[in-house]
């Protein structure tokens, strides 16, 4: 029998918790609060790497190239110069959104005909044939010549530092290392490289890369014409003619990223951007479309009528993209009407709210492994940027003598040619990756939550939890999440965080779900910035899924505590 004792005791405690909610919370980690700049990134030296550059009078793009540089090379199966990048800058000034697709396109030669001559039916997925071109270094160099202020070769220091005197490699890479060991041991440049003594570094393991460094000072001292027409680009062509591979000078050298304008919707009272296809943005948005003709779930996020709703959105949307999305410079992409409130309801009057659907078509129109970080600088400069290799450490081929690989981003184009992803040469594949940006009033949030087809259903839990369940953005990313499975249909992953009773109802609805542990990288790395014009103070969360952390930059001199 409880005592009166107890029951005053319990109502005296949870009073107190309701008055102290920042010290009985759901979430482990506090958001990170300051006048000045902040770097979110998934590993802490790069934060830190991209904190000193805006400490040094760097703008947001500034420290986000040096933090990109240094997660290339501690993070080497995710990112790196091999790979493609997006980014959306915000600039606090003029309140203007600038969009960046740093995507990569085809070698003009690799097309459907000529897999098909060498006896390929299905996109391959490692190999020089899932290589395109690769747009990191353009992208860093187009965002720099328009919104840096640090002399190029400065943002590269740390990176090149780290890559020659080496890094204790973090617990999280150690595990997607290990994982890729039989992959790395079928390129021999890739086994000399990336596993010493035969094997995947340890955790805590010193890994040095010189290779990098050299190459990472090529880029540092000659900008990017060292990439796309001088060493590094003479080392890509002779690693893809050596293994039967189509790209030529032309592809590299001819290459350029595109400054593209954002595509948003309004999620209740926020405007959420995402950037436009080829990328998967639209996915995340239609998403956010179709969930606001529903009620937010008293129950919380982690009911099982709002895990319902958001699965079932989830669905739709998806199909959607798979079915229409693609390369707009070769195809119309039906953006619009994929996006209109209109195709929303009826595409969410379709959702049985007591019933999960197993086979979603897509709606009837008319007529990955990767790196996210984001950056506020100390004037509210905002960038959301996110960098790929695609699969874990991409193509699996090592660059002769340079000590990256190239991505594997050709992988998601397909071989029908009816699709609009049709395999073409010059053409842009299919991408996964996709930043992220939303604003309400004085409130902007720069925020990206990475992993392959996990990212747009990733966003729209984010943007959910932050407008519909009013959690700040550290919450708003440790909520328990659920993700895409494999199998697809009804199959859903979804971390052990949710409560047993939700789990339970969402079996009985028809719901298939491989249960994770409780902070799992299945479901994406994400991390989070945001500007408060009207209080001047900025914000940043990392997401405990990753090795990372939200750094600020230290305080000016002016600022500093005598």
């Amino acid at each position: 029998m409880i005592s009166p004792t107890a029951v005053l005791a319990f109502v005296a405690f949870t009073a107190a918790a309701a008055n102290l909610s920042a010290q009985d919370r759901s979430y482990g980690r506090s958001v990170v609060s300051t006048k000045d700049g902040i770097v979110a990134s998934s590993y802490v030296q790069a934060s830190q790497a991209g904190a000193r550059v805006l400490e040094r009078g760097g703008s947001a793009i500034d420290a986000g190239i040096a933090a990109n540089a240094v997660l290339g090379v501690a993070e080497p199966m995710m990112n790196g110069m091999g790979g493609d990048l997006f980014a959306i800058y915000w600039d606090a000034k003029t309140g203007k959104l600038y969009g960046l697709n740093a995507s990569g396109w085809a070698p003009q030669e690799l097309t459907i005909e000529h897999l098909k001559g060498k006896g390929v039916t299905e996109m391959p997925q490692a190999g020089i044939d899932s290589a395109t071109v690769s747009g990191a270094v353009d992208g860093w160099t187009k965002l720099h010549d328009r919104f840096g202020k640090l002399p190029w070769r400065d943002l590269f220091q740390s990176a090149i530092f780290y890559a020659d005197s080496g890094y204790p490699v973090p617990e999280m890479i150690h595990d997607y290392w290990h994982g890729s060991s039989s992959g790395l041991m079928q390129n021999q440049e890739s086994r000399r490289v990336f596993l010493p003594g035969g094997a995947a570094p340890e955790t805590g393991q010193i890994f040095r890369n010189p290779d990098l460094a050299q190459a990472l000072t090529r880029v540092a001292n000659e900008g990017e014409s060292a990439f796309y027409k001088g060493t590094i680009a003479q080392a890509i062509l002779k690693t893809s003619a050596e293994l039967g591979g189509t790209m030529s000078a032309a592809d590299l050298a001819q290459y350029s990223a595109e400054w593209v304008e954002p595509i948003s919707t309004r999620y209740r009272d926020w405007t959420v951007y995402e950037l436009p296809p080829n990328g998967d943005g639209m996915a995340a948005l239609e998403m956010l479309n179709i969930m606001e003709q529903f009620q937010p779930d008293p129950g919380g996020p982690d009911s099982a009528a709002e895990l319902h709703t958001r699965i079932e959105a989830m669905k739709l949307a998806y199909a959607d993209v798979k079915a229409y999305n693609g390369d707009p410079r070769f195809g119309k992409i039906p953006v619009q009407q994929l996006l209109s409130k209109e195709f929303a309801a009826k595409r969410a009057s379709q959702i049985d709210p007591a019933r999960a659907n197993c086979a979603v078509a897509p709606g009837a129109l008319s007529g990955s492994d990767t790196t996210y970080l984001s950056v506020v600088d100390r004037d509210g400069n905002i960038l959301s940027l996110i960098q790929s290799n695609y699969s874990a450490f991409g193509s699996g081929v090592t660059v002769q003598g340079m000590g990256f690989v190239l991505h594997n981003r050709g992988g998601l184009f397909s071989l029908n040619p009816g699709s609009p992803n049709a395999l073409a040469g010059r053409k842009r594949p299919f991408h996964t990756i996709i930043p992220a940006f939303m604003e309400r009033g004085d409130q902007h949030i720069g925020f990206g939550i990475m992993g392959g087809m996990n990212q747009p259903l990733a966003h729209a839990q984010f943007v959910s939890n932050v407008v519909d369940y009013k959690m700040n953005i550290q919450a708003a990313l440790e909520e328990p999440r659920f993700t895409v499975n494999a199998k697809l249909g009804c199959n859903i992953v979804i971390e052990s965080r949710v409560t047993p009773a939700s789990i339970e109802q969402l079996a009985k609805m028809g719901h298939i779900l491989e249960l994770r542990k409780e902070y799992s990288t299945t479901m994406g790395r994400g991390q989070a910035v945001l500007h408060d014009t009207a209080a001047k103070v900025n914000y940043g969360a990392s997401d405990p899924r990753a090795d990372g952390a939200a750094v600020p930059e230290s305080p000016h001199k002016s600022e500093s505590i005598p």
